[in-house]
């Protein structure tokens, strides 16, 4: 089983590469606030047709360079409701 993460197009300067943006929401051990935490990981897009700012789910793969281990599946679907807006 592959890891699978949700986030969101940062950069897309780069050819075949885009930088997401993966926000965790984590609990404070002690205290239990709830905070956000936010990591990006450069991930693998051979057509290079995703654009920044859109949301996408991406998937652990092998090593494609030395910071490239996850690649792009696919954009997340948006309410018919927000896109009419």
């Amino acid at each position: 089983m592959k890891n699978k993460l949700k986030g969101t197009i940062v950069s897309d300067k780069m050819e075949k590469t885009v930088v997401v943006e993966v926000e965790r929401i984590k609990e404070h051990p002690r205290y239990k606030k709830r905070y956000k935490e936010h990591k990006k990981y450069k991930a693998h897009s051979e057509k290079g047709d995703y654009k920044q700012g859109e949301k996408v789910f991406i998937e652990e793969c092998r090593p494609i360079s030395k910071d490239k281990k996850w690649r792009v599946v696919g954009r997340v679907e948006q309410n018919k409701k927000q896109q009419k807006s």
